[in-house]
């Protein structure tokens, strides 16, 4: 979904997952969680400190606000799109909430960079929440990411376009992977 708002335009992208909100939860609160739908391998790191591994084996320990335990540390999400770690995207954790993940809630902020010729970022936050058990006792997640905001000028919409889609497929390939266990980028490989 696409909609406007006072201080310009927003992707709103929701998933249902019917898998344990923690579990849903997990994939966006490590680079482990990462390397299951988004990245072949991610990092995630305070200045130059590694807090993950290249292929995800630790959690994030930061706290709620995405700082290190220093004032003024900043705290980075390296995706590797390849094993060699050829292609890659380095972008800034702006806020990461992963105090409740055993309960399924987990919140993640970070740039992005939709246009490769721009230096902007335009920012991404992902939450997860689980939603009531329904009568058979079946219960999931949802997930809601929100990427903005976009400028509304044509190439601004055209990158924003150009990310809906991206994001929606990941989205998708998130839900196949913990609820079929079938990860699609096997099938579509990056």
């Amino acid at each position: 979904m696409v909609g406007r708002e006072k201080n310009g335009v927003w992707i709103t992208l929701k998933e249902e997952i019917h898998a344990a909100p923690a579990e849903v939860a997990s994939c966006i609160a490590s680079a482990a969680g990462f390397c299951r739908w988004l990245a072949v391998g991610c990092e995630i790191a305070v200045d130059d400190r590694e807090l993950g591994t290249r292929l995800g084996e630790t959690a994030l320990g930061t706290d709620s606000d995405g700082a290190g335990d220093a004032p003024n540390e900043r705290v980075f999400l390296s995706i590797a799109w390849d094993r060699e770690w050829n292609h890659t995207s380095e972008v800034r954790i702006l806020e990461h909430d992963i105090a409740a993940v055993a309960d399924g809630i987990a919140r993640i902020k970070f740039e992005w960079f939709p246009s490769p010729i721009d230096d902007t970022a335009v920012p991404i936050d992902i939450t997860v929440a689980p939603y009531a058990e329904r009568g058979d006792g079946t219960a999931g997640a949802r997930v809601i990411l929100r990427h903005g905001p976009f400028a509304e000028e044509t190439d601004n919409l055209l990158f924003m376009a150009d990310s809906a889609e991206s994001w929606r497929w990941y989205l998708c390939n998130l839900r196949s992977v913990l609820e079929a266990k079938h990860d699609m980028r096997a099938i579509r490989p990056l």
